[in-house]
C-alpha cells in the first residue's frame, strides 16, 4: 500500500534517508515527543527506534493513518487522526513534550503559532518547512524576511537554521527548497511587558512593514510620545528587546 500525496494537505513525503537521519539526530530532547504529520513514517521509524523518547503522532490524512498502523507496531493511543491545529495538546501530554516533523507546507506558520500558545510545555522543536519560512523565523533584525513570526518566536526560543533540503528529497518534489530548523526554549519566563499588547504591537507594526512605526502604529501612539526617535524606524529594524521597550512605552 502506498499513500497518495494530497495537494490540499500540503503533503510532500520525504524519501531522502540521510536527511531523515539528520532530522531525527537534531532532536536532542529526551522524553515525550509529538510528531506532526508523519505521512508514510520516514521519521517515525527512526523515532520509534530511539529509546530515550516516548512518541505520539497526529496525522489528519486517513490514508496515512492506515499505512502507519499497518507498517509499524504502535501503542493503541500513540497515533491520533486529527488536525494538529485543533488538537488539545495540554490533554495529550501530562507535562513537557518536544515537537518534530516534516510540517505540511500550507500550515507551517500556523503550526508555529500554535506551538507559541504552548511555549511553556514545548522546550524544543525540530521542523522541516519551506526554506523561506525557515529563513523568516531564524533571521535577525534588518533582514527583508524578518517579520511577525521572527519576533514572536525569537522572544521565547533560540533558533538555529540547520540545513537545506532540495526538492529531489521528496515525492512529489515541491517547487521550492526546504530547510530544517531547531527551536530551543530560552530562559525567558516573562517578557517584561504586557504580552497581549506586545503581540498587537508586533503584528500591527509589520502589517504595514514599508511604513515607519509612526505611521503603522498611529492609532496606538499617545500624543506626547509622537516625537520619540524610535517611531522613525521601520519594524524590521527592531529586535525583541526593542519591541518590549516599545510596548512599555505605548502602555503608559
Amino acid at each position: 500500500m502506498e499513500v497518495r500525496a494530497k495537494k490540499s494537505l500540503g503533503q510532500h513525503f520525504l524519501t531522502d534517508q540521510k536527511a531523515a537521519d539528520d532530522i531525527v539526530a537534531a532532536l536532542t530532547y529526551s522524553g515525550d515527543v509529538l510528531e506532526v504529520g508523519p505521512g508514510m513514517g520516514v521519521l517515525t521509524r527512526r523515532l520509534l527506534a530511539r529509546e530515550d523518547i516516548s512518541l505520539k503522532m497526529v496525522e489528519l490524512d486517513g490514508e496515512s493513518v492506515e499505512y502507519l498502523r499497518s507498517h509499524y507496531t504502535l501503542a493503541p493511543d500513540s497515533l491520533r487522526q486529527e488536525d494538529f491545529l485543533r488538537s488539545d495538546l495540554g490533554r495529550m501530554f501530562p507535562g513537557q513534550f518536544a515537537v518534530i516533523g516534516n510540517f505540511p507546507y500550507n500550515i507551517s506558520s500556523q503550526i508555529f503559532f500554535k506551538i507559541l500558545e504552548h511555549k511553556d510545555l514545548v522546550p524544543q522543536v525540530v521542523g522541516m518547512v519551506q526554506k523561506e519560512v525557515a529563513e523568516r523565523i531564524a533571521e535577525p533584525p534588518g533582514s527583508k524576511t524578518y517579520g511577525i513570526l521572527s519576533v514572536l518566536l525569537q522572544a521565547w526560543y533560540d533558533i538555529e537554521y540547520l540545513f537545506t533540503v532540495g526538492p529531489g528529497a521528496f515525492v512529489p518534489p515541491p517547487k521550492v527548497h526546504s530547510a530544517v530548523i531547531r527551536l530551543r526554549r530560552n530562559g525567558r519566563s516573562d517578557l517584561g511587558c504586557d504580552e497581549a499588547l506586545f503581540k498587537t504591537v508586533v503584528k500591527t507594526s509589520f502589517g504595514q512593514r514599508r511604513k515607519t512605526l509612526r505611521n503603522s502604529l498611529k492609532a496606538l501612539i499617545p500624543e506626547d510620545l509622537r516625537g520619540e526617535e524610535i517611531f522613525d524606524l521601520r519594524p524590521e529594524r527592531l529586535g525583541v528587546e526593542d519591541f518590549v521597550r516599545l510596548t512599555n512605552m505605548l502602555r503608559q
